[in-house]
């Protein structure tokens, strides 16, 4: 991380230096620590520059240049997300900066850095990749900005970008580079984005088809076998005279030319200027890359920006147990960067006895960024290379009392979760394997992740293990053993989990199961725990103001948690981020999960400050800042019998001395209704407009 550093090694010059929006952690969890690490153990001396002030170009010169390339990333989330609320209002803290301290980094980060390399070395090669990269590969909606900006190369003048689970991807690069070539070069390899002239192919064996013409949604069926024999009995056919012998094709063989046909077509996705213009071509255009999603049959895509392509290789490969393993088991030091001293970083704190067991969700939901980042394939790690890293944490890991915080991932509980025919899995095109409900091909079995909970708390040094990770419950309730084992062991007294919602408007266009599933996780979790003789508690999560949700279905959700004694401390609203299906909802009121046309289903989309704020307080129904506002739109829905101070209304009755109505957010007193015109020019709430980043 410094020229002192540099010369201890004896290094005079960096093949790769990486460049993070993240403070650095040499632990796994952090995908700087576990790509430089992979470098370094593939023979390359690697440079780590972080948080860099982006003001000039002199602290990207502090290494000197590279010899191969810049590595740039924004960090383990998207530097939008991490600076700003879901109302757009600056954070006040960074976890992943020592002291929580805010403005270390850019807005964008990744495009910033990316820029500042090329100015600190002209001509540079420089790589981008990570989360803010992944999800900004194509023309993409920013919630921050209000509009539909341009893909991530564009902004950032980089030579590549590496979406997905990358490893693979990276270290082909580094030793192509390291043989010659330079980055602009290489345009062959999986889960990799470049610019290329309008219509460039790879060569003349390749195809390009308009998007319009492949959104088949749905599971693709076998095509009829035009070669297949005729019923018994049939008439034999007689060839007429002079009739060429026709050689008959086989159906492996042409299943085979298909498929080569398929990995040489490139699918064009409306451009960038139409996308940003038009709600219906961006929804289709998103609908066709979360289609092409699966690397077993993904096709390449293309989307043009001004005079040139965006091209985006199908993603990568998943990584195998061994792979995974190797990355996993590399020599991390797990801990922060001595130079950062007793700094506390907060994402440190929180993870630093936690261990991930896997990578990818097939749960599908819109709202959500780690299925476009990581995949639907689940990649687990093997339960030896698992057990290893707690004995490391308990050996190395300062601090350590016996207690394993975490043994999940993006889930808790998709741990060797698989499709139950590879073949299946390869050609399936579903956004969802658990929704509307779980796939027939689905394994749901738990039982490897059950003995996984058994043989880590018996570990020498391990007094407790409990799981941090959210957990799919649709899939818990197929294995109540497994909810056994979970409830009595490994449960400190509250567990965390998203139903969500309760009705099915928003929770169809969440591609979430219905609150039902959720009630019978709930029994479960309880008869399990009266019979451990814990008392134990649910934690559950919901979203106010997703796409599809009404003002009724706020209100039928706080009844809901009323009936079930839940009072949420901390709520969130829906933040629109970059890919999500989710997000294309917000920003075009289309429905991606259906075939789009100007004539399909619309969503409601929650856009107004007020009514934001009014979904917020329905899910905090509890809290007396929120009752004058709950009051005003109960009575405007027709609700006055939930007001109240018996059991069954909603919130009580005002008091004397309590303020009645909800105060008036964002007008002026010139606007607010003048006595005598009640019912006449009443301002209406405006839409939340675009500010920009403050």
């Amino acid at each position: 991380m410094s020229r002192a550093e540099m010369a201890q090694l004896g290094w005079d010059v960096c093949d790769i230096i990486l460049v993070t929006g993240d403070a650095y952690i040499d632990h796994p969890s952090f995908g700087m620590a576990l790509v430089g690490r992979l470098l370094e153990a593939q023979g390359f001396r690697v440079g780590i520059i972080s948080q860099p002030d982006w003001q000039s170009a002199e602290a990207f010169r502090s290494l000197g240049k590279p010899r191969l390339f810049f590595g740039v990333t924004a960090g383990n989330m998207d530097s939008m997300i991490n600076r700003y609320t879901a109302d757009r209002k600056p954070r006040s803290d960074d976890a992943y900066t020592p002291h929580a301290a805010s403005g270390k980094r850019p807005d964008r980060a990744c495009m910033v850095y990316a820029q500042r390399c090329k100015e600190a070395f002209p001509g540079v090669d420089v790589m981008i990749g990570g989360i803010e990269a992944s999800l900004r590969r194509i023309a993409q909606y920013d919630y921050w900005s209000d509009k539909v900006r341009q893909s991530a190369l564009i902004y950032s003048k980089a030579d590549l970008l590496l979406f997905g689970n990358a490893e693979r991807a990276l270290v082909e690069i580094a030793h192509r580079a390291a043989a010659g070539e330079r980055l602009s070069q290489i345009r062959d390899v999986r889960g990799t984005a470049f610019m290329a002239p309008h219509q460039w192919l790879p060569d003349d064996d390749w195809c390009e088809m308009d998007s319009s013409t492949v959104d088949m949604p749905g599971k693709v069926d076998p095509h009829p076998d035009p070669y297949a024999m005729e019923p018994a009995g049939a008439a034999p056919v007689t060839a007429p005279a002079g009739a060429q012998t026709v050689r008959i094709v086989s159906r492996d063989e042409r299943l085979a030319a298909r498929k080569a046909q398929r990995a040489r077509t490139v699918i064009r996705i409306p451009s960038y200027e139409a996308v940003a213009h038009d709600p219906v071509l961006y929804a289709h255009a998103s609908r066709t890359l979360h289609l092409e999603s699966n690397p077993g049959n993904a096709r390449a895509l293309v989307q043009l920006h001004g005079e040139r392509d965006v091209w985006l290789n199908p993603p990568p490969i998943p990584l195998t147990t061994a792979e995974m393993d190797y990355v996993y088991g590399l020599q991390y030091a797990r801990n922060p960067h001595p130079s950062y001293g007793d700094a506390r970083i907060p994402a440190w704190d929180m993870i630093k006895f936690s261990i991930n067991i896997m990578r990818g969700c097939f749960g599908g939901c819109t709202f959500c960024s780690i299925t476009e980042h990581e995949g639907r394939i689940i990649q687990s790690r093997s339960e030896e290379s698992i057990l290893h890293e707690i004995e490391e944490i308990r050996d190395k890991t300062k601090g350590f009392t016996g207690h394993i915080t975490d043994l999940g991932g993006p889930t808790a509980n998709m741990y060797r979760l698989a499709c139950k025919d590879p073949k299946i899995e390869s050609s399936c095109r579903r956004l969802s394997c658990v929704y509307p409900g779980i796939c027939e091909n689905l394994n749901t079995d738990h039982a490897p992740l059950i003995q996984l909970y058994r043989k880590a708390r018996t570990l020498p040094g391990v007094k407790k293990v409990t799981i941090g990770s959210g957990l799919r419950y649709d899939l818990a309730v197929e294995s109540p053993e497994y909810i056994k084992e979970l409830v009595t062991h490994h449960v400190s007294g509250y567990l965390k989990i998203a139903p969500e919602h309760t009705e099915e408007g928003p929770l169809s266009k969440m591609m979430k199961p219905g609150i039902g599933t959720f009630e019978r996780f709930k029994a479960l979790f309880e008869r399990f725990s009266a019979q451990a003789g814990k008392k134990q508690y649910l934690i559950p999560y919901f979203i106010a103001a997703h796409p599809g949700t009404s003002d009724e279905d706020m209100l039928n959700l706080a009844l809901w948690l009323k009936r079930n004694n839940f009072k949420p401390d901390q709520v969130q609203s829906f933040t629109p981020t970059p890919m999500a299906l989710a997000t294309t909802m917000w920003h075009t009121g289309r429905n991606p999960l259906r075939k789009v046309a100007r004539s399909s289903e619309k969503v409601e989309v929650i856009r107004d400050g007020q009514r934001r704020k009014l979904h917020k307080a329905f899910l905090r129904y509890h809290d007396p800042e929120n009752w004058p506002l709950l009051r005003e739109a109960l009575i405007r829905m027709g609700r006055r019998d939930l007001i109240g101070n018996a059991p069954h209304h909603l919130i009580p009755a005002p008091r004397i001395g309590e303020r009645q109505h909800a105060p008036s957010y964002g007008k002026s007193s010139a606007s607010r209704t003048k006595p005598g015109t009640a019912g006449r020019n009443r301002p209406q709430p405006q839409p939340l407009k675009s500010r920009g980043p403050r």
